[in-house]
Protein backbone atom coordinates (compact mmCIF):
# COMPACT_ATOMS: atom_id res chain seq x y z
CA UNK A 1 0.00 0.00 0.00
CA UNK A 2 2.84 2.37 0.79
CA UNK A 3 4.33 1.89 -2.67
CA UNK A 4 1.07 2.34 -4.54
CA UNK A 5 0.32 5.77 -3.07
CA UNK A 6 3.32 7.59 -4.69
CA UNK A 7 2.44 6.05 -8.05
CA UNK A 8 -1.14 7.29 -7.83
CA UNK A 9 0.06 10.72 -6.75
CA UNK A 10 2.42 10.93 -9.74
CA UNK A 11 -0.31 10.00 -12.21
CA UNK A 12 -2.65 12.60 -10.71
CA UNK A 13 -0.06 15.35 -11.06
CA UNK A 14 0.56 14.35 -14.70
CA UNK A 15 -3.16 14.57 -15.48
CA UNK A 16 -3.40 18.02 -13.93
CA UNK A 17 -0.47 19.27 -16.00
CA UNK A 18 -1.61 17.81 -19.33
CA UNK A 19 -5.31 18.45 -19.01
CA UNK A 20 -5.17 22.21 -19.68
CA UNK A 21 -3.23 21.66 -22.91
CA UNK A 22 -5.74 19.12 -24.23
CA UNK A 23 -8.47 21.41 -23.20
CA UNK A 24 -6.98 24.34 -25.06
CA UNK A 25 -6.64 22.24 -28.22
CA UNK A 26 -10.22 21.21 -28.11
CA UNK A 27 -11.55 24.65 -27.26
CA UNK A 28 -9.44 26.51 -29.89
CA UNK A 29 -9.24 24.44 -33.10
CA UNK A 30 -8.03 27.42 -35.16
CA UNK A 31 -4.91 27.84 -33.09
CA UNK A 32 -1.79 26.49 -34.96
CA UNK A 33 -0.23 23.26 -33.67
CA UNK A 34 3.32 23.26 -32.32
CA UNK A 35 6.04 22.68 -34.97
CA UNK A 36 8.31 19.65 -34.58
CA UNK A 37 11.65 20.22 -36.36
CA UNK A 38 13.64 17.21 -37.71
CA UNK A 39 17.44 17.56 -37.78
CA UNK A 40 18.85 18.10 -41.28
CA UNK A 41 21.31 15.18 -40.98
CA UNK A 42 18.51 12.77 -40.02
CA UNK A 43 16.36 14.03 -42.88
CA UNK A 44 19.15 13.42 -45.42
CA UNK A 45 19.68 9.90 -44.11
CA UNK A 46 15.99 9.13 -44.57
CA UNK A 47 16.01 10.51 -48.12
CA UNK A 48 19.12 8.47 -49.07
CA UNK A 49 17.59 5.31 -47.63
CA UNK A 50 14.38 5.84 -49.60
CA UNK A 51 16.30 6.53 -52.85
CA UNK A 52 18.36 3.35 -52.43
CA UNK A 53 15.20 1.34 -51.95
CA UNK A 54 13.70 2.80 -55.14
CA UNK A 55 16.88 2.11 -57.19
CA UNK A 56 17.39 -1.47 -56.05
CA UNK A 57 17.19 -3.92 -58.99
CA UNK A 58 14.17 -6.13 -59.19
CA UNK A 59 15.14 -9.35 -57.41
CA UNK A 60 14.89 -12.59 -59.32
CA UNK A 61 12.36 -14.94 -57.80
CA UNK A 62 14.35 -18.00 -56.74
CA UNK A 63 12.50 -21.29 -56.75
CA UNK A 64 13.80 -24.64 -55.53
CA UNK A 65 16.15 -26.30 -58.00
CA UNK A 66 19.54 -25.87 -59.60
CA UNK A 67 21.01 -22.39 -59.99
CA UNK A 68 22.65 -20.87 -63.03
CA UNK A 69 24.20 -18.03 -61.01
CA UNK A 70 24.71 -18.22 -57.25
CA UNK A 71 25.74 -15.07 -55.37
CA UNK A 72 26.70 -14.17 -51.81
CA UNK A 73 23.57 -12.02 -51.75
CA UNK A 74 20.71 -14.44 -52.50
CA UNK A 75 18.58 -11.80 -54.24
CA UNK A 76 20.97 -12.06 -57.20
CA UNK A 77 20.64 -15.83 -57.60
CA UNK A 78 19.25 -16.96 -60.94
CA UNK A 79 17.62 -20.39 -61.38
CA UNK A 80 18.85 -22.63 -64.18
CA UNK A 81 15.35 -22.77 -65.65
CA UNK A 82 15.21 -18.98 -66.07
CA UNK A 83 16.65 -17.32 -69.18
CA UNK A 84 16.66 -13.55 -69.44
CA UNK A 85 15.59 -11.98 -72.72
CA UNK A 86 17.93 -10.00 -74.89
CA UNK A 87 16.41 -6.66 -73.89
CA UNK A 88 15.38 -7.61 -70.37
CA UNK A 89 17.26 -5.87 -67.60
CA UNK A 90 19.46 -8.21 -65.62
CA UNK A 91 20.18 -7.77 -61.88
CA UNK A 92 23.98 -8.18 -61.90
CA UNK A 93 25.71 -9.26 -58.70
CA UNK A 94 28.80 -7.37 -59.90
CA UNK A 95 27.03 -4.10 -60.67
CA UNK A 96 28.38 -2.24 -57.66
CA UNK A 97 31.82 -3.82 -57.63
CA UNK A 98 33.64 -0.65 -58.60
CA UNK A 99 32.94 0.64 -55.11
CA UNK A 100 35.29 -0.20 -52.24
CA UNK A 101 32.35 -1.40 -50.17
CA UNK A 102 31.96 -4.37 -52.53
CA UNK A 103 35.19 -6.03 -51.37
CA UNK A 104 34.87 -9.69 -50.35
CA UNK A 105 31.72 -10.01 -52.44
CA UNK A 106 31.53 -12.96 -54.84
CA UNK A 107 29.31 -14.89 -57.24
CA UNK A 108 29.62 -18.10 -59.27
CA UNK A 109 28.41 -19.33 -62.65
CA UNK A 110 27.41 -22.89 -61.86
CA UNK A 111 27.77 -25.99 -64.03
CA UNK A 112 24.79 -26.45 -66.33
CA UNK A 113 25.97 -29.88 -67.53
CA UNK A 114 28.61 -32.48 -66.72
CA UNK A 115 30.08 -33.28 -70.16
CA UNK A 116 31.89 -30.98 -72.56
CA UNK A 117 29.68 -29.74 -75.42
CA UNK A 118 32.09 -31.30 -77.94
CA UNK A 119 31.27 -34.83 -76.77
CA UNK A 120 27.71 -34.37 -75.54
CA UNK A 121 26.19 -34.90 -79.00
CA UNK A 122 28.26 -37.93 -79.99
CA UNK A 123 26.31 -40.68 -81.71
CA UNK A 124 26.90 -44.29 -80.73
CA UNK A 125 27.00 -45.22 -84.43
CA UNK A 126 29.43 -42.53 -85.62
CA UNK A 127 33.07 -43.39 -86.21
CA UNK A 128 36.10 -42.07 -88.10
CA UNK A 129 35.55 -44.48 -91.00
CA UNK A 130 32.33 -42.65 -91.91
CA UNK A 131 34.30 -39.41 -92.42
CA UNK A 132 36.18 -40.69 -95.48
CA UNK A 133 39.54 -41.57 -93.89
CA UNK A 134 41.55 -44.35 -95.52
CA UNK A 135 42.11 -47.68 -93.72
CA UNK A 136 45.83 -46.99 -93.22
CA UNK A 137 45.08 -43.73 -91.42
CA UNK A 138 42.39 -45.40 -89.31
CA UNK A 139 44.79 -48.20 -88.38
CA UNK A 140 47.48 -45.69 -87.37
CA UNK A 141 44.97 -43.80 -85.21
CA UNK A 142 43.83 -47.01 -83.54
CA UNK A 143 47.43 -48.04 -82.90
CA UNK A 144 48.59 -44.71 -81.49
CA UNK A 145 45.44 -43.59 -79.64
CA UNK A 146 43.17 -46.58 -78.95
CA UNK A 147 41.13 -44.50 -76.52
CA UNK A 148 39.94 -42.25 -79.40
CA UNK A 149 36.97 -44.20 -80.72
CA UNK A 150 34.40 -41.64 -81.82
CA UNK A 151 34.96 -38.26 -83.47
CA UNK A 152 33.88 -35.10 -81.72
CA UNK A 153 31.41 -32.71 -83.30
CA UNK A 154 34.23 -30.49 -84.58
CA UNK A 155 36.09 -33.45 -86.09
CA UNK A 156 32.94 -34.75 -87.77
CA UNK A 157 32.40 -31.39 -89.44
CA UNK A 158 36.01 -30.53 -90.31
CA UNK A 159 37.59 -33.75 -91.64
CA UNK A 160 35.18 -34.29 -94.61
CA UNK A 161 35.66 -30.71 -95.79
CA UNK A 162 39.46 -31.02 -95.72
CA UNK A 163 39.33 -34.33 -97.59
CA UNK A 164 37.32 -32.56 -100.32
CA UNK A 165 40.16 -30.08 -100.78
CA UNK A 166 38.45 -27.05 -99.28
CA UNK A 167 40.25 -24.30 -97.38
CA UNK A 168 38.81 -24.41 -93.87
CA UNK A 169 38.40 -21.87 -91.10
CA UNK A 170 37.58 -23.91 -87.97
CA UNK A 171 36.44 -21.89 -84.97
CA UNK A 172 35.48 -24.00 -81.96
CA UNK A 173 35.79 -23.96 -78.18
CA UNK A 174 39.00 -25.10 -76.53
CA UNK A 175 39.47 -28.79 -75.88
CA UNK A 176 37.16 -29.94 -78.69
CA UNK A 177 39.70 -32.05 -80.63
CA UNK A 178 40.82 -29.55 -83.27
CA UNK A 179 44.39 -30.94 -83.50
CA UNK A 180 43.31 -34.35 -84.80
CA UNK A 181 40.76 -32.70 -87.08
CA UNK A 182 43.57 -31.31 -89.26
CA UNK A 183 46.34 -33.88 -88.62
CA UNK A 184 44.43 -36.86 -90.01
CA UNK A 185 43.54 -35.17 -93.37
CA UNK A 186 47.11 -33.81 -93.53
CA UNK A 187 48.64 -37.31 -93.36
CA UNK A 188 46.11 -38.75 -95.79
CA UNK A 189 46.86 -36.04 -98.32
CA UNK A 190 50.64 -36.53 -98.09
CA UNK A 191 50.29 -40.29 -98.47
CA UNK A 192 48.68 -39.85 -101.87
CA UNK A 193 51.37 -37.52 -103.25
CA UNK A 194 54.93 -38.30 -104.36
CA UNK A 195 57.89 -36.78 -102.55
CA UNK A 196 59.85 -34.49 -104.90
CA UNK A 197 63.51 -34.34 -103.82
CA UNK A 198 64.73 -31.93 -106.47
CA UNK A 199 65.79 -29.22 -104.01
CA UNK A 200 69.04 -29.21 -102.04
CA UNK A 201 67.50 -27.58 -99.01
CA UNK A 202 64.69 -29.03 -96.87
CA UNK A 203 61.26 -28.61 -98.41
CA UNK A 204 58.47 -29.93 -96.16
CA UNK A 205 55.19 -30.96 -97.73
CA UNK A 206 53.17 -30.21 -94.60
CA UNK A 207 53.57 -27.21 -92.28
CA UNK A 208 51.88 -26.54 -88.93
CA UNK A 209 52.51 -23.02 -87.66
CA UNK A 210 52.02 -22.45 -83.91
CA UNK A 211 52.67 -19.39 -81.69
CA UNK A 212 54.87 -20.94 -78.97
CA UNK A 213 57.62 -23.51 -78.48
CA UNK A 214 55.56 -25.39 -75.91
CA UNK A 215 52.68 -25.79 -78.36
CA UNK A 216 55.12 -26.87 -81.10
CA UNK A 217 56.44 -29.63 -78.84
CA UNK A 218 52.92 -30.74 -78.01
CA UNK A 219 51.72 -30.89 -81.63
CA UNK A 220 54.89 -32.75 -82.61
CA UNK A 221 54.31 -35.24 -79.79
CA UNK A 222 50.82 -35.96 -81.17
CA UNK A 223 51.80 -36.02 -84.85
CA UNK A 224 55.07 -37.96 -84.63
CA UNK A 225 53.62 -41.37 -83.65
CA UNK A 226 50.91 -41.05 -86.30
CA UNK A 227 53.47 -40.14 -88.97
CA UNK A 228 55.78 -42.98 -87.93
CA UNK A 229 52.97 -45.50 -88.45
CA UNK A 230 52.35 -44.07 -91.94
CA UNK A 231 56.00 -43.76 -92.97
CA UNK A 232 56.07 -39.95 -92.68
CA UNK A 233 58.69 -38.01 -90.72
CA UNK A 234 57.54 -35.23 -88.37
CA UNK A 235 59.93 -32.71 -86.80
CA UNK A 236 59.66 -29.37 -85.06
CA UNK A 237 61.52 -26.10 -85.57
CA UNK A 238 61.68 -23.99 -82.42
CA UNK A 239 62.91 -20.46 -81.94
CA UNK A 240 64.91 -18.87 -79.16
CA UNK A 241 68.22 -20.54 -80.02
CA UNK A 242 69.70 -18.36 -82.78
CA UNK A 243 70.32 -19.07 -86.47
CA UNK A 244 73.10 -21.59 -85.75
CA UNK A 245 70.75 -23.87 -83.84
CA UNK A 246 68.11 -23.50 -86.58
CA UNK A 247 70.67 -24.53 -89.21
CA UNK A 248 71.56 -27.61 -87.17
CA UNK A 249 67.90 -28.58 -86.81
CA UNK A 250 67.24 -28.30 -90.54
CA UNK A 251 70.45 -30.10 -91.59
CA UNK A 252 69.30 -33.41 -90.12
CA UNK A 253 68.69 -36.12 -92.70
CA UNK A 254 66.32 -37.24 -94.00
CA UNK A 255 64.38 -34.00 -94.16
CA UNK A 256 60.97 -33.82 -92.55
CA UNK A 257 57.73 -34.47 -94.42
CA UNK A 258 55.78 -32.45 -91.83
CA UNK A 259 57.31 -29.50 -89.99
CA UNK A 260 55.85 -27.98 -86.82
CA UNK A 261 57.36 -24.50 -86.46
CA UNK A 262 57.04 -21.19 -84.68
CA UNK A 263 56.82 -18.01 -86.82
CA UNK A 264 60.11 -16.50 -85.65
CA UNK A 265 62.22 -19.59 -86.31
CA UNK A 266 60.63 -20.25 -89.70
CA UNK A 267 61.02 -16.60 -90.72
CA UNK A 268 64.75 -16.72 -89.93
CA UNK A 269 65.12 -19.97 -91.88
CA UNK A 270 63.35 -18.52 -94.92
CA UNK A 271 65.37 -15.31 -94.81
CA UNK A 272 68.61 -17.34 -94.63
CA UNK A 273 67.39 -19.67 -97.41
CA UNK A 274 67.74 -22.70 -95.18
CA UNK A 275 64.30 -24.01 -96.11
CA UNK A 276 61.87 -23.83 -99.02
CA UNK A 277 58.07 -23.90 -99.10
CA UNK A 278 57.76 -24.61 -102.83
CA UNK A 279 56.59 -28.19 -102.25
CA UNK A 280 54.10 -27.27 -99.55
CA UNK A 281 50.78 -29.12 -99.91
CA UNK A 282 49.15 -28.47 -96.53
CA UNK A 283 49.47 -25.35 -94.35
CA UNK A 284 47.90 -25.08 -90.90
CA UNK A 285 47.74 -21.97 -88.72
CA UNK A 286 47.02 -23.40 -85.26
CA UNK A 287 45.79 -20.84 -82.71
CA UNK A 288 45.31 -18.53 -85.66
CA UNK A 289 43.83 -15.74 -83.55
CA UNK A 290 47.19 -15.43 -81.76
CA UNK A 291 49.21 -15.76 -84.97
CA UNK A 292 47.21 -12.91 -86.49
CA UNK A 293 48.04 -10.62 -83.59
CA UNK A 294 50.27 -7.61 -84.23
CA UNK A 295 53.28 -9.36 -82.68
CA UNK A 296 53.16 -12.17 -85.27
CA UNK A 297 51.27 -10.65 -88.20
CA UNK A 298 54.31 -9.42 -90.16
CA UNK A 299 56.06 -12.79 -89.85
CA UNK A 300 52.93 -14.73 -90.82
CA UNK A 301 52.36 -12.48 -93.86
CA UNK A 302 55.88 -13.21 -95.07
CA UNK A 303 55.41 -16.97 -94.62
CA UNK A 304 52.12 -16.89 -96.53
CA UNK A 305 53.81 -14.98 -99.38
CA UNK A 306 56.40 -17.77 -99.68
CA UNK A 307 53.67 -20.43 -99.73
CA UNK A 308 51.76 -21.23 -102.92
CA UNK A 309 48.18 -21.26 -101.71
CA UNK A 310 45.72 -23.04 -103.99
CA UNK A 311 42.85 -21.06 -105.49
CA UNK A 312 40.50 -24.01 -105.09
CA UNK A 313 40.22 -27.81 -104.91
CA UNK A 314 41.11 -28.13 -108.62
CA UNK A 315 44.63 -26.73 -108.02
CA UNK A 316 45.35 -29.53 -105.55
CA UNK A 317 45.06 -32.30 -108.17
CA UNK A 318 48.41 -31.58 -109.87
CA UNK A 319 50.82 -33.80 -107.94
CA UNK A 320 53.96 -32.49 -109.66
CA UNK A 321 53.10 -28.79 -109.17
CA UNK A 322 51.93 -28.76 -105.55
CA UNK A 323 49.74 -26.03 -104.13
CA UNK A 324 48.95 -25.66 -100.44
CA UNK A 325 45.62 -26.27 -98.79
CA UNK A 326 45.04 -23.71 -96.02
CA UNK A 327 43.57 -24.44 -92.58
CA UNK A 328 43.00 -21.84 -89.84
CA UNK A 329 42.16 -23.21 -86.40
CA UNK A 330 41.36 -21.31 -83.23
CA UNK A 331 39.13 -21.01 -80.19
CA UNK A 332 38.39 -17.31 -80.76
CA UNK A 333 38.18 -15.35 -84.00
CA UNK A 334 37.67 -11.62 -83.49
CA UNK A 335 36.76 -9.32 -86.35
CA UNK A 336 39.47 -8.89 -88.97
CA UNK A 337 40.22 -12.51 -89.83
CA UNK A 338 38.48 -12.13 -93.16
CA UNK A 339 40.97 -9.48 -94.30
CA UNK A 340 43.81 -12.00 -94.13
CA UNK A 341 41.83 -14.67 -95.97
CA UNK A 342 41.02 -12.23 -98.78
CA UNK A 343 44.77 -11.75 -99.36
CA UNK A 344 45.64 -15.43 -99.79
CA UNK A 345 42.48 -17.23 -100.93
CA UNK A 346 39.18 -16.65 -102.66
CA UNK A 347 36.22 -16.42 -100.27
CA UNK A 348 34.36 -18.96 -102.40
CA UNK A 349 37.07 -21.56 -101.68
CA UNK A 350 36.85 -21.22 -97.88
CA UNK A 351 34.48 -23.25 -95.72
CA UNK A 352 33.78 -21.80 -92.31
CA UNK A 353 33.02 -24.30 -89.55
CA UNK A 354 31.93 -22.85 -86.25
CA UNK A 355 30.75 -24.41 -83.03
CA UNK A 356 27.44 -23.46 -81.48
CA UNK A 357 29.34 -22.77 -78.23
CA UNK A 358 31.95 -20.51 -79.82
CA UNK A 359 32.73 -17.45 -77.65
CA UNK A 360 30.27 -18.69 -74.99
CA UNK A 361 30.74 -19.36 -71.31
CA UNK A 362 31.59 -23.05 -70.95
CA UNK A 363 28.49 -24.69 -69.44
CA UNK A 364 30.36 -27.61 -67.81
CA UNK A 365 32.89 -25.53 -65.84
CA UNK A 366 32.13 -23.71 -62.58
CA UNK A 367 33.46 -20.15 -62.68
CA UNK A 368 33.77 -18.08 -59.50
CA UNK A 369 34.59 -14.36 -59.29
CA UNK A 370 35.97 -12.82 -56.07
CA UNK A 371 36.08 -9.06 -55.52
CA UNK A 372 39.31 -8.50 -53.59
CA UNK A 373 41.65 -5.74 -52.56
CA UNK A 374 45.06 -6.08 -54.16
CA UNK A 375 46.76 -6.65 -50.81
CA UNK A 376 44.43 -9.61 -50.06
CA UNK A 377 45.17 -11.60 -53.21
CA UNK A 378 48.25 -13.41 -51.89
CA UNK A 379 46.53 -14.61 -48.72
CA UNK A 380 43.52 -15.79 -50.71
CA UNK A 381 45.70 -17.66 -53.19
CA UNK A 382 47.69 -19.39 -50.43
CA UNK A 383 44.43 -20.41 -48.76
CA UNK A 384 43.06 -21.87 -52.02
CA UNK A 385 46.23 -23.82 -52.79
CA UNK A 386 46.56 -25.25 -49.29
CA UNK A 387 42.88 -26.17 -49.22
CA UNK A 388 43.26 -27.88 -52.61
CA UNK A 389 46.15 -29.97 -51.30
CA UNK A 390 44.25 -31.00 -48.17
CA UNK A 391 40.93 -31.66 -49.90
CA UNK A 392 39.61 -35.17 -49.44
CA UNK A 393 38.69 -36.72 -52.76
CA UNK A 394 37.11 -40.04 -53.64
CA UNK A 395 37.93 -39.73 -57.35
CA UNK A 396 41.04 -38.65 -59.29
CA UNK A 397 42.67 -35.37 -58.29
CA UNK A 398 43.89 -32.76 -60.74
CA UNK A 399 46.50 -30.04 -60.97
CA UNK A 400 46.32 -26.25 -60.63
CA UNK A 401 47.21 -23.47 -63.10
CA UNK A 402 47.77 -19.97 -61.69
CA UNK A 403 47.79 -17.23 -64.34
CA UNK A 404 49.54 -13.87 -63.98
CA UNK A 405 49.69 -10.98 -66.44
CA UNK A 406 53.46 -10.46 -66.34
CA UNK A 407 56.66 -12.46 -65.96
CA UNK A 408 57.75 -10.37 -62.96
CA UNK A 409 54.54 -11.29 -61.11
CA UNK A 410 55.20 -14.98 -61.77
CA UNK A 411 58.68 -14.71 -60.25
CA UNK A 412 57.56 -12.61 -57.28
CA UNK A 413 54.62 -14.89 -56.53
CA UNK A 414 56.89 -17.91 -56.80
CA UNK A 415 59.13 -16.56 -54.03
CA UNK A 416 56.09 -16.13 -51.77
CA UNK A 417 54.92 -19.70 -52.39
CA UNK A 418 58.45 -20.88 -51.59
CA UNK A 419 58.18 -19.14 -48.22
CA UNK A 420 54.91 -21.02 -47.56
CA UNK A 421 56.54 -24.35 -48.51
CA UNK A 422 54.19 -24.80 -51.50
CA UNK A 423 55.94 -26.75 -54.27
CA UNK A 424 55.32 -25.45 -57.76
CA UNK A 425 56.72 -24.84 -61.25
CA UNK A 426 57.07 -21.54 -63.12
CA UNK A 427 56.66 -20.83 -66.83
CA UNK A 428 56.96 -17.38 -68.39
CA UNK A 429 58.14 -15.91 -71.66
CA UNK A 430 61.33 -14.25 -70.38
CA UNK A 431 62.86 -17.56 -69.33
CA UNK A 432 65.77 -18.84 -71.47
CA UNK A 433 64.79 -21.48 -73.99
CA UNK A 434 66.74 -24.21 -72.20
CA UNK A 435 64.95 -23.44 -68.94
CA UNK A 436 61.52 -23.39 -70.55
CA UNK A 437 62.06 -26.69 -72.35
CA UNK A 438 60.23 -29.46 -70.63
CA UNK A 439 58.57 -27.40 -67.87
CA UNK A 440 55.05 -27.89 -69.18
CA UNK A 441 55.77 -31.55 -69.96
CA UNK A 442 56.87 -32.01 -66.34
CA UNK A 443 53.65 -30.37 -65.20
CA UNK A 444 51.58 -32.65 -67.44
CA UNK A 445 53.32 -35.67 -65.91
CA UNK A 446 52.33 -34.34 -62.44
CA UNK A 447 55.86 -33.93 -61.15
CA UNK A 448 54.39 -30.78 -59.55
CA UNK A 449 50.71 -30.04 -58.97
CA UNK A 450 50.93 -26.25 -59.30
CA UNK A 451 52.16 -24.18 -62.26
CA UNK A 452 52.59 -20.41 -62.10
CA UNK A 453 52.52 -19.04 -65.64
CA UNK A 454 51.66 -16.21 -67.98
CA UNK A 455 49.38 -16.48 -71.01
CA UNK A 456 52.09 -18.52 -72.72
CA UNK A 457 50.37 -21.58 -71.21
CA UNK A 458 46.84 -20.56 -72.19
CA UNK A 459 47.02 -21.19 -75.93
CA UNK A 460 46.34 -24.67 -77.24
CA UNK A 461 48.35 -26.65 -74.70
CA UNK A 462 46.79 -29.96 -73.69
CA UNK A 463 45.79 -29.82 -70.03
CA UNK A 464 43.37 -32.69 -69.50
CA UNK A 465 44.74 -33.20 -65.97
CA UNK A 466 44.07 -29.63 -64.81
CA UNK A 467 41.28 -29.35 -62.24
CA UNK A 468 41.56 -25.72 -61.14
CA UNK A 469 42.52 -22.48 -62.90
CA UNK A 470 43.18 -19.41 -60.74
CA UNK A 471 43.34 -16.02 -62.42
CA UNK A 472 45.56 -14.26 -59.88
CA UNK A 473 45.60 -11.31 -62.30
CA UNK A 474 42.35 -10.96 -64.19
CA UNK A 475 43.00 -11.29 -67.96
CA UNK A 476 43.09 -8.02 -69.88
CA UNK A 477 40.61 -9.14 -72.57
CA UNK A 478 37.64 -11.48 -72.90
CA UNK A 479 39.59 -13.39 -75.52
CA UNK A 480 42.31 -14.15 -72.97
CA UNK A 481 39.69 -15.20 -70.43
CA UNK A 482 38.24 -17.77 -72.84
CA UNK A 483 41.68 -19.27 -73.45
CA UNK A 484 42.57 -19.42 -69.76
CA UNK A 485 39.25 -20.93 -68.76
CA UNK A 486 39.65 -23.44 -71.59
CA UNK A 487 42.51 -25.16 -69.75
CA UNK A 488 39.91 -27.09 -67.70
CA UNK A 489 36.98 -29.24 -68.74
CA UNK A 490 38.69 -30.50 -71.88
CA UNK A 491 37.68 -33.58 -73.88
CA UNK A 492 39.08 -36.64 -72.11
CA UNK A 493 39.47 -34.94 -68.73
CA UNK A 494 38.55 -37.09 -65.74
CA UNK A 495 38.33 -34.24 -63.22
CA UNK A 496 35.66 -31.54 -63.01
CA UNK A 497 36.91 -28.10 -63.97
CA UNK A 498 36.73 -24.94 -61.87
CA UNK A 499 37.91 -21.38 -62.57
CA UNK A 500 38.48 -18.83 -59.78
CA UNK A 501 39.18 -15.22 -60.75
CA UNK A 502 40.43 -12.41 -58.51
CA UNK A 503 38.79 -9.10 -59.46
CA UNK A 504 40.69 -6.05 -58.28
CA UNK A 505 40.67 -3.10 -60.68
CA UNK A 506 37.74 -1.14 -62.15
CA UNK A 507 38.63 -2.34 -65.66
CA UNK A 508 38.46 -5.90 -64.35
CA UNK A 509 34.94 -5.22 -63.10
CA UNK A 510 33.85 -4.05 -66.55
CA UNK A 511 34.91 -7.37 -68.10
CA UNK A 512 33.30 -9.37 -65.29
CA UNK A 513 30.00 -7.59 -65.85
CA UNK A 514 30.08 -8.55 -69.53
CA UNK A 515 30.77 -12.17 -68.60
CA UNK A 516 28.00 -12.25 -66.01
CA UNK A 517 25.48 -10.65 -68.38
CA UNK A 518 26.35 -13.14 -71.14
CA UNK A 519 25.95 -16.04 -68.71
CA UNK A 520 22.58 -14.84 -67.42
CA UNK A 521 21.27 -14.38 -70.97
CA UNK A 522 23.02 -17.55 -72.27
CA UNK A 523 24.58 -15.61 -75.13
CA UNK A 524 28.11 -15.33 -76.55
CA UNK A 525 30.55 -12.82 -75.12
CA UNK A 526 30.38 -9.40 -76.80
CA UNK A 527 33.06 -8.10 -79.16
CA UNK A 528 34.29 -11.50 -80.37
CA UNK A 529 32.00 -12.05 -83.36
CA UNK A 530 34.06 -13.06 -86.38
CA UNK A 531 33.76 -11.09 -89.60
CA UNK A 532 34.18 -14.25 -91.69
CA UNK A 533 30.86 -15.20 -93.21
CA UNK A 534 29.62 -18.67 -94.08
CA UNK A 535 30.52 -19.28 -97.77
CA UNK A 536 28.63 -21.23 -100.40
CA UNK A 537 25.10 -20.95 -99.04
CA UNK A 538 23.80 -22.58 -102.22
CA UNK A 539 25.72 -25.81 -101.48
CA UNK A 540 24.35 -27.43 -98.32
CA UNK A 541 26.93 -30.21 -98.64
CA UNK A 542 29.59 -27.73 -97.52
CA UNK A 543 27.54 -26.00 -94.81
CA UNK A 544 28.78 -27.78 -91.72
CA UNK A 545 28.37 -25.17 -89.02
CA UNK A 546 26.81 -26.44 -85.80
Amino acid sequence: MALSRPVRLFSLVARLILAPRRGLTVRSPDEPLPVVRIPVALQRQLEQRQSRQRNLPRPVLVRPGRLLVSARRPEFNQPARLTLGRWESAPLASRGWKSRRARRDHFSIERAQQEAPAVQKLSSEGNFADLGLEPRVLHALQEVAPEVVQPTTVQSNTIPQLLRGRHVLCAAETGSGKTLSYLLPLFQRLMGQPSLDSLRIPAPRGLVLVPSRELAQQVRAVAQPLGRSLGLLVRDLEGGHGIRRIRMQLSRQPSADVLVATPGALWKALKSRLISLEQLSFLVLDEADTLLDESFLELVDYILEKSHIADGPADLEDRFNPKAQLVLVGATFPEGVGQLLDKVASPDAVTTITSSNLHCIMPHVKQTFLRLKGADKVAELVHILKHHNRAERTGPSGTVLVFCNSSSTVNWLGYILDDHKIQHLRLQGQMPALMRAGIFQSFQKSSRDILLCTDIASRGLDSTGVELVVNYDFPPTLQDYIHRAGRVGRVGSEVPGTVISFVTHPWDVSLVQKIELAARRRRSLPGLVSSVKEPLPQQPDFDKSD
